[in-house]
């Protein structure tokens, strides 16, 4: 096995290998995630089909091949014999969720041969804030494969080091509410004002009767006449409502 410094390269003997990223898990250690970007003469990918992980485990030639995790390690499987021409090179990325990997301890990559377990490589990396990392890749050179140690991080996470290969990343697509100013703000009604009781000894005003046909016994005529008026005594007779008394008096 050969254990490599960053930027240092050597052969891959083997037609299948199986890139392995280990760490040591533990409380507030964050979540690691292993993938593969396949890139063409470029350096970038044709189209989104050419990032494998986790949610897109399989490339559609079959050459690539998400393994998951198990505890301390996630791993990809490359069919080297089944990379289709125009892919020249195929990079090892990793992702920490709910943190850094200044916060993962115990991290290294380990590339084998998939048929034997045999090691061929090993990468040791070290990080401090970063998000994203760029392990190590594996690329063509004079007909042969290598694998190189990279190790460069990205403060940007996953998304910085997907979109400098041309992965389309998405985003959230609702803006957010513009806020109104004060001075647009359209003002609330004003309470209506409170009823003022009428003085003491004041006539209520009588309300008009509903609409009919006047005169009527359902709709008495308005105005109601005036009171009768009382008789006015004639001399020689007695007085209204008083009892009668014989005239003249015994």
């Amino acid at each position: 096995m050969t254990s490599l410094t960053p930027g240092a390269n050597c052969a891959v003997p083997a037609a299948v290998v199986r890139a392995e990223l280990h760490w040591a898990p533990g409380p507030g250690v964050p979540d690691v995630d292993f993938s593969a970007l396949l890139l063409t003469e470029s350096g970038r990918v044709r189209n989104d089909e050419d990032f494998v992980f986790y949610n897109q485990p399989r490339h559609r030639s079959g050459a690539v091949r998400h393994l998951g995790k198990g505890g301390d390690t996630d791993a990809l499987e490359i069919d080297l014999q089944a990379v289709e021409p125009g892919i020249e090179r195929i990079v090892l990325a990793s992702s920490a969720d709910g943190g850094s990997f200044g916060q993962v301890p115990g991290l290294f990559l380990l590339v084998r041969e998939a048929g034997t377990g045999a090691e061929v490589a090993r990468f040791d990396m070290s990080a401090s804030t970063e998000t994203a990392f760029l392990a190590g890749e594996l690329y063509r050179r004079a007909g042969q494969w290598k694998f190189r140690a990279v190790g460069q991080g990205y403060a940007s996470g996953l998304a910085g080091l997907a979109g400098d290969f041309g992965i389309t990343v998405e985003t959230d697509t609702h803006p957010a509410p513009i806020p109104v100013p004060a001075s647009a703000r359209v003002p609330a009604p004003a309470p209506a004002p409170a009823a003022t009781p009428a003085p003491w000894g004041a006539s209520t005003p009588v309300a008009a009767p509903a609409t009919g046909s006047f005169g009527s016994s359902a709709h008495p005529s308005w105005p109601p006449p005036p009171p009768p008026q009382p008789q006015q005594p004639t001399p020689g007779s007695p007085p209204p409502h008083s009892p009668v008394t014989p005239w003249p008096p015994r």
